[in-house]
């Protein structure tokens, strides 16, 4: 890097050299250069203020196999650093106020600039959620998507939202300067201009109409592009991410491996891991890990959402032309929305539910996730569970760690992603028992019930109870079969005292902090250090995160134990080889009818309805042929043999836990 360089005076020699190239200088004594520097390398270059400049011994061959000679030529540059082996050319107007590590490139330019003091972006409010501000987060470099979780959604405990907002604001203050940096082996190609801006190592900035104030935190392991046609204001992308294709941003933070290109339009809006946006259009959004949107007529407004796929036309109210736009709607995990859904802000939707239709009540599914919500006649019904049965669903889960473009070696999110976890267990739970209610309630058998703003069957309600309880049942043998695997056990005493919890932490809720399941007293605690004075830097804050995303196992067995002890109604410690086998006779049984439930819906895209449109110019033996074609048998359907495995697998599982600890009496 330049600045750890050795420097002297420029010698009248180089002065001449320089002069008979056509650069100028109002005063040379300003200039310093390392020794190895070739004036002949700088030519028609006009120096102002403090300069330093780096030696130039390299050439840059570009995509295209066209070399050039590394140096300076036809550019201004004011109090600026200059690395070794820089290259910069054709520079419309100047480059002001920068610190140029080496290897960096620029070309064909208007105006690279700092403008007095800058926090590059650190520090800027984004208005999440709420457009009114009631939700503000003060984006900084390194913001996780639990840590604005917590400052958007934890208002009530506003001493420690205080607290994180002061370190946001001391970090910040720390990066204040009026120098910008353009970090070693940076090319900036074709760009308008760059104002106060700080671009990490290995940006590519190409074609870009405008950045102003912001951080590129681009890195060697996992560089960050901005393309064409782009226009960002006060902003901060991380590590591997995309902007392209004329998207236009104001007031945003753009987390790892995001994407967002093709004419999107964003403010004031949050975007983590994994995010894509094309087309369409965010305002006020928290885009938790894997929030994608692809089509230009869909609108996301003031609300939450995390490992969501928006459908064409999608878009939602957040104002009630009242008090002005100061609603929000929260989508919780893995929900998803058919083309033109519609949402009416304050709502709350379960995780894993499928939108489809328009809903203009306002509705909380949040006891009851994975289900279906349909608009049917104006009517919003609901269906609860039935998304457990969705071949689409499991195809999700498989995908989301497959898709992860995260290559730096430092994650920022933690994600988990398991489809079922305490967190949406305890939703089964609820989501069963509510059920029962309304039904109780209800008295008499009845075709259909009300709650919360929507119709349920009551074929629907009952299936509904059945699907919980099956994931129940999943997700609890699973939990037993793992905390029992790979030990021989002689004795109940040697079984009991294996099921024992090792960890205390883990009882009661667990919550989704934007893809970290977590318990609930622990995110409490973390709050509660926080207000203390015990944590007291945005890194602790991040080593308590990366600790309950390790922690999760250990604690997923304590909450486990305490619902597996109500559902066999005796405490762990009283239990017999007995109480182990029926739970895995249950276990097998759910796994095996929720895969046949799976198959089966999979099955429906290879019926004859679903090969309309294949084989143009025939009759059915040339459809179904170009079919198999296009889209393969359904036996070798790769989702399709990945449930014939799963079922084999399981099987065998649970076969061979019942028969390691069948002697036991």
């Amino acid at each position: 890097m330049s600045l750890l360089k050795k420097y002297r005076n420029i010698s009248g020699s180089e002065i001449k050299i320089l002069e008979a190239n056509g650069c100028k200088c109002d005063d040379w004594e300003k200039i310093q250069v390392v020794d190895g520097f070739d004036p002949a390398r700088c030519m028609n270059v006009t120096f102002s203020g403090n300069i330093k400049l780096g030696e130039s011994t390299k050439t840059y061959t570009d995509d295209s196999g066209v070399s050039t000679r590394c140096g300076i030529s036809n550019a201004r540059l004011h109090n600026c650093s200059i690395g070794s082996n820089v290259l910069i050319s054709n520079i419309g107007d100047y480059i002001a106020n920068y610190n140029v590590e080496d290897d960096v490139i620029i070309k064909n330019c208007g105006k690279i600039h700092t403008e007095g003091k800058s926090t590059f972006g650190n520090g800027t409010e984004v208005a999440v959620l709420n457009e009114t501000g009631g939700r503000s987060v003060k984006i900084w470099d390194r913001l996780s998507a639990h840590e604005a979780y917590i400052i958007a959604l934890y208002r009530h405990r506003d001493k420690a939202i205080k607290k994180i907002e002061e370190m946001v604001a001391e970090y910040s203050k720390s990066l204040s300067s009026d120098t910008g940096t353009i970090s070693q082996n940076t090319r900036i190609l074709n760009c308008r201009d760059i104002r106060n801006v700080r671009l990490g190592p290995f940006s590519l900035i190409e074609g870009v109409i405008s950045l102003n104030v912001g951080s590129v935190n681009s890195s060697k392991e996992d560089p960050v592009f901005i393309g064409p046609g782009v226009i960002m204001e006060h902003f901060i992308v991380c590590s591997g991410s995309i902007v392209t294709e004329s998207t236009l941003i104001d007031k945003c933070f753009i987390g790892q491996g995001c994407v967002l290109g093709k004419h999107y339009s964003a403010e004031n809006s949050l975007f983590f891991a994994n995010c894509a946006g094309f087309h369409g259009e965010a305002c006020s959004i928290f885009a938790g890990p894997y929030t994608v949107t692809h089509h230009k007529s869909t609108l996301l407004i003031a609300g939450i959402f995390s490992f969501m796929n928006a459908g064409s036309g999608s878009n939602q109210s957040n104002h009630m032309y009242k008090l002005g736009p100061i609603h929000q709607g929260i989508m919780e995990r893995g929900s998803k929305t058919t083309s033109d859904s519609y949402l009416l802000w304050p709502a709350r939707i379960g995780p894993f539910t499928l939108v489809m239709g328009r809903h203009y009540k306002n509705m909380d599914t949040s006891s009851l996730p994975f289900s279906y919500l349909i608009e049917s006649n104006d009517e919003s019904v609901l269906v609860p569970g039935i998304n457990l049965r969705s071949v689409g669903t499991i195809r999700d889960a498989q995908k989301w760690p497959k898709r992860d473009r995260r290559k730096d070696s430092v994650k920022i999110d933690h994600v988990n992603f398991n489809l079922l976890s305490p967190y949406t267990i305890r939703k089964m739970f609820e989501g069963r028992d509510l059920l029962r209610k309304i039904k109780s309630v209800a008295g008499a058998v009845s075709s259909s019930y009300t709650y919360n703003n929507m119709l349920i069957k009551g074929l629907s309600l009952e299936r509904g109870i059945e699907l919980y309880q099956t994931g129940i049942n999943k997700f609890l043998g699973n939990s037993l079969i793992k905390r029992l695997e790979n030990i021989q056990f002689r004795s109940n005493s040697d079984l009991q005292k294996r099921l024992a919890p090792d960890k205390v932490t883990g009882d009661g809720e667990w919550v989704d902090l934007a893809g970290l399941i977590t318990p609930q007293r622990v995110v409490d605690k973390l709050l509660d250090d926080i207000e203390s004075g015990k944590i007291s830097s945005l890194q602790s804050i991040e080593g308590e995160f990366s600790n309950m995303y390790k922690s999760y196992y250990d604690w997923e067995w304590t909450w486990s134990c305490g619902r597996l002890e109500k559902e066999v109604g005796k405490p762990v410690n009283k239990f017999t080889i007995s109480d182990v086998v029926g739970m895995v006779d249950k276990w097998k049984k759910s796994v095996i009818d929720l895969d046949k439930m799976l198959y089966e819906d999979a099955r429906k895209e290879f019926t004859l309805s679903s090969m309309t449109g294949f084989g143009i110019d025939g009759g059915e033996e040339i459809k179904k042929r170009d079919f198999e074609q296009v889209r393969g048998e359904f036996e070798s359907n790769s989702v399709v043999s990945a449930i014939q495995d799963h079922i084999k697998q399981k099987s065998a599982l649970g076969d061979e836990l019942i028969e390691r600890v069948s002697h036991i009496r």
